[in-house]
């Protein structure tokens, strides 16, 4: 009998996530005995900083002594008011824990909300240059993302007239995403405010990415949660960056919605949510601990980060054919590469592994038509190490020049 095979979903193989894709060359390279410089992933825990002690703790206290079953599948009520303590702290914002979702990292909120609110055609804007997985779930669910510009002439402010002339009747949210992947910049606060009375106008949801909310210098953090209430909008924030745990997979949304507009998309979520269980039960204890301990590691983290973005500002405008902007926060920056010996940005960044075992992630896999040209580093490893990698990256470009 002819066996025929299986064949996997366009869906599926249309996934393409750029973060980890250069993985592939890397994998190569690392096989023929080169040093490698691992650039392309931002988890701080691959570096110099570590989950506090504490959090670990909670952890194994959780395991022993809580209830090791099943949880809620909103997320355990502890968790939530101690998120909603937290956000009043943060922010000054009063919500409620039943608006509360705690999720499998913000990657499963992502999935699971683009699942609820998508529908074959359906837009959402999302920013250029932006994290991927928002562009890759909504392909996923048939949708259309439809970047608009961040401005990187002026210090990657995003373009709101772009954003107005790109809705549509079929734009059902706006993504924000705050200190922003992959640029480094952060937004103000009259930027953030235009971008609610736009979504405010049209009636469109804001979905407000602001996971790096914490990991910020040389500027000011405004969440979009202090909007006025006229604005519908569910923000996204997670235990992996600033509370160093991102192996633990946790994350959580919640909705801001007194007109009741996204009312279905919270029952579609819900019931995803039911259907795949819960999130980790005893880490939904340490993340509770995390939010309630000291936090005086934050403040060691955003200086060591900081002292690194400047130095990678500095170093990488020294080499020819670079260009960057400062990062004003989160772990990234997005330097502009003239393609002197390339076709692509994909080219030069898999060319550069080959060669030199430097891992970038290339500008176009954040954003087709607004990332070209470009590539994504990180600020995480140690003075040392930058200035290592860097200076095999100028050696490569005088090489190419």
């Amino acid at each position: 009998m002819l066996q025929k095979k299986i064949r996997a979903s366009r869906r599926s193989l249309g996934m393409n996530y750029a973060i980890r894709e250069v993985t592939v060359p890397a994998a190569a390279a690392a096989a023929r005995g080169l040093k490698m410089y691992n650039f392309n992933i931002g988890d701080p825990n691959k570096w110099d900083f570590e989950t506090p002690e504490y959090f670990k703790e909670a952890l194994r206290q959780a395991v022993d002594n809580t209830d090791n079953g099943y949880g809620d599948s909103q997320g355990n009520l502890n968790l939530r008011e101690a998120i909603v303590d937290r956000e009043f702290q943060k922010n000054g914002i009063h919500i409620d824990s039943g608006d509360v979702y705690v999720t499998s990292g913000v990657s499963e909120c992502i999935n699971v909300m683009m699942g609820a609110m998508i529908e074959p055609g359906d837009e959402v804007l999302v920013p250029g240059p932006g994290y991927p997985s928002y562009e890759q779930y909504i392909r996923f669910y048939e949708g259309m993302p439809v970047p608009y510009r961040m401005i990187e002439e002026e210090d990657w402010k995003p373009d709101i007239d772009m954003m107005r002339n790109r809705i549509t009747n079929r734009t059902k949210a706006i993504v924000v995403i705050n200190p922003n992947n992959p640029t480094g910049a952060v937004y103000s606060e009259k930027e953030l405010r235009a971008i609610g009375d736009l979504a405010a106008e049209y009636d469109i949801p804001l979905i407000s990415d602001e996971i790096y909310d914490k990991i910020v210098f040389d500027a000011k953090f405004f969440s979009l949660s202090r909007l006025s209430s006229d604005v519908p909008r569910v923000i996204l924030n997670g235990f992996s960056k600033v509370n160093l745990m991102p192996g633990w997979r946790e994350g959580y949304c919640y909705f801001m919605d007194e007109k009741g507009l996204m009312d279905e998309v919270r029952q579609g979520m819900m019931k995803q949510f039911r259907a795949r269980i819960c999130a980790n039960v005893p880490c939904q204890e340490a993340a509770r601990a995390s939010l309630q301990g000291p936090q005086d590691y934050v403040v060691d983290m955003n200086r060591k980060l900081k002292e690194r973005a400047d130095f990678t500002y500095r170093r990488l405008n020294e080499i020819p054919g670079i260009s960057t902007n400062r990062s004003r926060g989160a772990l990234y920056s997005f330097p502009r590469v003239e393609l002197t010996d390339w076709k692509t940005d994909k080219d030069f960044v898999f060319d550069l592994i080959n060669q030199t075992g430097l891992v970038f992630v290339h500008g176009s896999g954040f954003c087709q038509e607004f990332g070209q040209s470009h590539f994504r580093t990180i600020l995480l490893p140690p003075m040392k190490m930058l200035a290592e990698a860097y200076d095999i990256l100028e050696k490569f470009m005088r090489k190419h020049q």
